[in-house]
């Protein structure tokens, strides 16, 4: 339990170490791999130098990544301020992101994510396969708040960007890297860039082996679990047939094959016995504190099957020297078919077969024009996803007859598509040569449609054969509506003052929103009936989020480039926020706009490089969320998220106070063989909740995570070794949860990964 004072201190040490001459953001002091080179991102979509972007935006570069020995998304845990990003209850592939406390708790294919991910500025429509490998990554943005504007729907939370090396058109490049770690994990890149036809064709090929062996294991089988099998690949055509011309053309794959991914109980397995009464099954924490130990009722090859894949053909048309027409046309297709035990126990309560069959097509075309005053972006946007699934869920002991259990299976085949189309625009205009205005808006028009069939088999006849279709079940006239429409106005404001070239304070104000929809997991007209004004309403939809930020910075880069510091206090104003909330009837899943969520936050960056060979880097993320409403009429009193009733609000799920990281790396000289490198992390995470309703049992108390390395760079850079180590206390903390406490008490916890150690052996020229 992280107290007031422990706060206060953590925000008071964060804050004297940001003021030490010498700091540069991640990106801009970490890159003295290349002599300080000035960061350049593509935050508000045009290439801008990082000091120049009034905007909440951390940049990681390739060799960021190295030295957090991040692997996929997760390794930048608490990298930014207020960032929360982990692996998906469940699921190997899966991404659960939280930016400022604003995130999907519903990892259902059918929710929207509230933080858009875009590769090569291609949105990825669903968190499944968002778990993303980061093998031949020019850099990754993280941007903070919402990006309605330039970035459209479901970035309410933020946006992640992660931007792909390009081909070179001149210069044979090539790299490769083996890592061997615990758990018999080995991974193995590379990469090669080659010129194809003079300066104006080239090729890169990228690809990763990733594979390790499962670190939970079942006392009951001695199987093992949570493991990794992952191969991708991606290829990248680079044209420049004139000047003003530049065609790129992409393809990547993912495959993965795992095992299933297992939680861990906190709470009794309940089962409902028609004749006597419940009666625990499994006890909470069934095999006391947890030790990377959990069973399961799955007893086959059942494990999770996942093949991502998609094309992208990108122009760049330069009309002038001061006008770009860019065009984004994009492919994907996503097949996971999983397996999850979601109650992580013997007893089969919540075992399931989700298997997705999601493709999308996007495209969208930039008109980019800058000037000494004038600048700015506007554009058209089109999405056409359609997204299917089947899904059987298994659960012969939640149900029973004098203790003989009854078979109980339900089979649900739904679909869902989806059209997005919008408009945008956002300028720039500077008054002098240190003030500028940057104004944007941007309409986005949504056509939603859903169709749902469930049906049930049982060896008890009341249960047997109990089918829902929706619409089809609901009664006249709501019998003949599966669609919806969703428009929204999405604005941003920014004034900015640059003292000078190096240095920015700004003041924003932006709206987000996320899409509305249909309620996934409907079963029955219980899912569907809420308590409106005091009465039961059936409600067949959900509404959109938004969400107004309001936000202050400033950043600037001193001594010669030596020293970064950036900061950011904001408020946002969420509203509408969708959740399923559980309890409450038996295998109930309601869906609703719970209500309203007030936000404000605190952020600071800072990196230094106090020597040439020495670097400091730290980040601080401190948020104050609160439910302003939260409303829930089945539960007493009402109003209530808490399941015990004894509290009229809570704090919203993964919304960590204090996010904070510590870093340093230091290079020694060695003479004529090159030089060695001894760095390492600390990152904070606060206590939060892993759970809407803020259940008991889903609730992470707040952990430190260490990480070290040590590495040699031989003189030409041409090859290196590494070995690290990471999560050195072994320290045991909690990622994510399952919350169906509707269906026998479910409420499983997912763990993050021991103490594990690795070397890593590369070259490249």
């Amino acid at each position: 339990m992280i107290d007031a004072r422990f706060r206060l201190a953590l925000l008071a040490t964060a804050g004297l170490f940001a003021s030490q001459p010498a700091a540069a953001q991640q990106t801009a002091a970490a890159d003295v791999v290349v002599n300080d080179a000035e960061i350049v991102v593509s935050a508000r979509r045009r290439e801008e130098r990082l000091i120049d972007v009034p905007v909440a935006v951390t940049a990681f570069s390739q060799a960021d990544l190295q030295k957090y020995q991040a692997l996929d998304l997760s390794g930048l845990q608490a990298a930014a301020p207020n960032l929360n990003l982990v692996q998906g209850r469940g699921s190997a592939g899966s991404a659960n992101i939280f930016i400022r406390g604003i995130g999907q708790p519903d990892a259902l294919q059918t929710f929207d994510p509230a933080v858009g991910v875009y590769v090569d500025g291609v949105y990825l429509s669903r968190i499944q396969g968002a778990l993303l490998n980061l093998f031949d990554v020019e850099r990754i943005e993280v941007l903070r708040g919402p990006q309605g504007t330039l970035y459209g729907k479901n970035t309410t939370g933020g946006a992640i960007s992660i931007v792909s090396r390009k081909p070179d058109l001149e210069v044979f490049k090539a790299q490769a890297s083996a890592l061997y770690g615990s758990y018999n994990q080995v991974v193995l890149n590379g990469y090669v860039s080659a010129p194809l036809a003079g300066d104006k064709v080239a090729l890169s090929v990228a690809g990763q082996w990733d594979k390790r062996d499962g670190l939970v294991t079942d006392p009951r089988t001695g199987r093992r679990y949570n493991d990794r099998d992952s191969v991708t690949v991606r290829a990248i055509l680079r044209a420049k047939p004139t000047d003003a011309l530049e065609i790129l053309v992409s393809g990547d794959y993912n495959r993965q094959r795992n095992a299933l991914t297992l939680g861990y109980a906190t709470a009794p397995l309940i089962q409902t016995d028609f004749a006597t009464g419940p009666r625990t099954l499994v006890p909470a924490n069934p095999y006391g504190a947890y030790d990377f130990q959990a069973s399961t009722s799955f007893r086959g090859n059942e494990g999770q099957r996942l093949d991502h894949y998609g094309l992208n053909l990108t122009a760049n048309w330069s009309l002038t020297d001061q006008i770009t027409l860019t065009s984004i046309t994009a492919w994907r297709k996503l097949d996971p078919d999983l397996f999850i035990d979601i109650d992580a126990s013997q007893a089969k309560l919540g075992d399931v077969f989700v298997g997705i069959d999601q493709r999308q097509f996007s495209q969208e075309l930039q008109l980019k024009w800058s000037g000494d005053r004038f600048s700015g972006v506007a554009g058209l946007f089109y999405l056409n996803e359609n997204i299917r699934s089947h899904q059987e869920a298994y659960a012969d002991d939640l149900f029973a007859f004098f203790g003989g259990p009854i078979s109980f299976t339900r089979f649900i085949d739904d679909k869902q598509n989806t059209k997005s189309y919008a408009a945008f625009g956002q300028a720039s205009y500077k008054f002098t040569d240190s003030v500028s205005l940057t104004a944007g808006l941007r309409y986005t028009h949504e056509e939603r449609t859903y169709d749902r069939a469930t049906t049930t088999a049982s060896s008890l006849s009341g249960l047997n054969g109990i089918s829902f279709r929706f619409p089809g079940s609901l009664p006249a006239p709501l019998n003949l509506d599966n669609s919806a429409q969703f428009n929204a106005w999405t604005p941003s404001v920014t004034l900015a003052w640059k003292p000078d070239s190096n240095s920015q304070i700004y003041a924003s104000a932006s709206r987000g929103f996320k899409s509305g929809g249909f309620n996934g997991r409907a079963n029955s007209l219980n899912d569907l009936t809420l308590t409106v004004n005091g009465a039961p309403q059936l409600v067949t939809r959900f509404n959109p989020e938004t969400v107004w930020t309001y936000e202050g910075g400033a950043k600037g880069s001193f001594a010669g480039g030596r020293v970064y510091l950036a900061g950011t206090v904001f408020y946002s104003d969420f509203r509408d926020f969708q959740a399923r909330v559980g309890g409450g009837a038996v295998a109930a899943f309601p869906v609703l706009n719970a209500g309203s969520v007030a936000i404000w936050g605190v952020e600071m960056e800072a990196a230094v490089k106090p020597t040439k060979y020495w670097n400091l880097r730290a980040s601080l993320g401190y948020l104050n969320a609160r439910y302003a409403e939260f409303n829930d009429g089945r539960r007493a009193p009402a109003f209530s998220c808490n399941p015990t009733g004894a509290q009229v609000t809570c704090e919203p799920a993964f919304a960590p106070p204090i996010t904070l990281t510590l870093a340093s790396d230091y290079r020694i000289p060695v003479g004529a063989a090159g030089s060695i490198t001894l760095g390492g992390d600390a990152r904070f995470v606060d206590k939060h909740f892993l759970s809407i309703d803020n259940r008991p049992g889903l609730v992470e108390p707040g952990y430190w995570l260490a990480n070290a390395f040590v590495r040699f760079d031989a003189n030409g850079g041409h090859w290196y070794l590494q070995g690290g180590v990471k999560n050195l206390t072994n320290e045991r903390y909690r990622t994510d949860g399952q919350e169906f406490s509707s269906v026998g008490n479910i409420q499983t916890v997912y763990f993050g990964d021991p103490r594990t150690f690795n070397a890593m052996v590369g070259f490249k020229f």
